[in-house]
């Protein structure tokens, strides 16, 4: 009998070889990591330490016990002898379960003690432990190992099949499995196939992908359990129901791998997408609206009107949907954004202090009642942010607020006052960030960046064709943005028309995939509105104006 016995009480970081949650801790203080051939342990009061026979490389000290059934676990006298699992009684009852592991020797090594109903003492040297009964089935012995998270699990599957394959447990529960399963890969890989019946929780099912993900395809099939593990299927008597699951098993595929026949029963079932229409036709020809999911990045030269078309863009979904939009505009006042947006909804320029000082007060109080409500919800915010409040914000304004879309103004000044001067890595961070978070909370994100300034060159504020090699500080926002829209304006032309009209040209059209040219928007002094009009540019030579 295991003498001063202490209790598990965690799982902690081993301190020698760095496994997480690998180290088990007792309540006598001791400590024992189960990463194989690790070996590590601190000495506790009363441990009893293991003394080893230096002639045969057994354990002296290793706790038996006398060989019963499992009642508890309704697991039979035949199937606990054939794995060595032995019992210790107090008053006639059973207190202890006793479970053997051997090394790669078939030599008896180490315990794991379960005193009922679930606390666990180790005892011995785990770190040359192989897998709980490993040593009773020979490499390829059979054409089916089943691989198990528990002791009690595996002795269960094991008597569920009569007996007739190999059934094996990792050492110390999800934590260790990945290691477990490499330390003991080519013992595994040798059988026909491999049987993954790992609890059915959340934590179960991961770890079985990242077991099954260590064998070759077609290798692994993961068991999808309806009962929490199969000592439960054994405990209620549900037998068949056990080996019905363990038949329809199927072979693991890695997230995201799907076929064709995975599918086609729901191909044509997809539910329509969230979207909305851009305001100018000749956006919606190439582009076909705005969708939920995907990013749009605005980009031109400085000054080129950006924020204007933006504010547009916003209008347009308040005007048209009842949808909620989040505001980021990070260059400017939020009093400005909102008189702006007031300003296109009666077409005047309102955010220029002069011309709402014209109006009368009824008047403004009136256009201002007429957007009122909470479907606008503006960040109070200028100038530089860091990348993790930049998108809680906007997590936010899509859960707490109900935003579908976000128009972020601009992606250059988020990073603008970051220290280690590394504007592309921190751009491609930032990217990467926005758009998981698209797919994640399923809002649309409108973002403006600037493009790089040209050198011995005609600047784009002179006309220069917007290309996507011109986008400013990183490839990532060309490569994760699923719409890449450019403005090109000469503001110096003498012509005023020509100096007030931008050329808006798809660069990016993952959804239809056309791109070029695709609306001329003339900017009105007068109102301080964006209108599609016709080319203007016909009777030039547009080489001559543009390029």
């Amino acid at each position: 009998m295991l003498q001063n016995e202490s209790q598990f009480v965690k799982h902690e970081n081993c301190p020698k070889c760095g496994s997480k949650n690998n180290l088990g801790r007792y309540s006598d203080g001791h400590a024992y990591c189960f990463t194989p051939d690790c070996g590590y342990h601190e000495k506790g009061e009363g441990e009893v330490i293991p003394m080893t026979n230096t002639h045969n490389n057994t354990y002296s000290s290793l706790s038996t016990g006398q060989t019963t059934s499992l009642r508890d676990r309704n697991i039979s006298q035949e199937t606990a002898r054939k794995y060595g699992v032995t019992t210790i009684t107090n008053n006639g009852m059973v207190t202890k379960h006793i479970y053997p592991f051997y090394d790669g020797s078939r030599k008896h090594v180490a315990n794991k003690i379960r005193t009922l109903p679930k606390e666990f003492t180790a005892q011995g040297n785990f770190g040359s432990a192989q897998l709980f009964g490993q040593h009773l089935f020979p490499e390829g012995s059979c054409k089916y190992l089943t691989i198990c998270e528990g002791e009690c699990d595996a002795l269960s599957a094991y008597e569920m099949m009569g007996s007739k394959w190999a059934s094996v447990s990792i050492k110390n529960g999800v934590a260790s499995a990945v290691r477990d399963c490499k330390h003991n890969f080519e013992y595994l890989n040798s059988f026909e196939n491999i049987v993954i019946c790992f609890d059915s929780d959340e934590i179960g099912r991961a770890t079985a992908s990242k077991v099954a993900e260590l064998f070759s395809p077609n290798k692994c099939k993961v068991v999808n359990l309806d009962l929490k593990d199969a000592n439960e299927y054994l405990k209620t008597g549900k037998r068949e129901h056990f080996m019905r699951d363990w038949w329809n098993a199927k072979s693991f595929t890695p997230a995201g791998i799907v076929t064709f026949d995975d599918i086609q029963d729901t191909l044509w079932d997809e539910k329509e997408v969230h979207s909305i229409s851009y305001p100018y036709e000749g956006l919606n020809k190439k582009l076909y609206g705005m969708r939920v999911g995907e990013l749009v990045t605005l980009t031109s030269g400085t000054g080129m009107g950006k924020s204007s078309l933006l504010r547009e863009l916003v209008y347009h979904i308040w005007k048209n949907t009842e949808d909620s939009i989040g505001l980021m505009f990070l260059e400017e006042e939020h009093k400005r954004t909102f008189r702006g947006l007031v300003g296109i909804h009666v077409n005047k320029q309102l955010h220029k202090p002069e011309e709402w000082k014209k109006q009368s007060k009824e008047d403004l109080h009136k256009w201002s009642a007429e957007m009122k409500g909470n479907r606008l919800v503006i960040y109070d915010h200028f100038g530089s942010m860091e990348d993790d409040d930049v998108i809680n914000r906007i997590r936010y304004m899509a859960k707490g607020c109900d935003c579908k879309w976000i128009v972020l103004d601009h992606l250059s000044l988020i990073i603008s006052g970051r220290d280690d001067g590394n504007e592309r890595k921190a751009i491609d961070m930032l990217m990467t960030k926005l758009r998981s978070l698209c797919s994640e909370v399923k809002i649309g994100i409108i973002l403006a960046c600037h493009l790089r300034r040209l050198d011995n060159d005609k600047g784009h504020e002179e006309g220069k064709q917007v290309s996507l090699s011109h986008l400013r500080g990183s490839h990532s926002i060309a490569q994760l943005s699923d719409a890449v829209i450019g403005m090109e304006r000469n503001q110096q032309d003498e012509d005023e028309i020509a100096s007030n009209t931008s050329t808006i040209r798809v660069l990016k059209n993952r959804y239809a995939g056309t791109t070029g040219v695709a609306s001329y928007l003339l900017w009105s002094d007068e109102n301080g509105r964006m209108s599609e009009i016709e080319n203007p540019f016909k009777e030039k030579d547009e080489n001559d104006f543009r390029t």
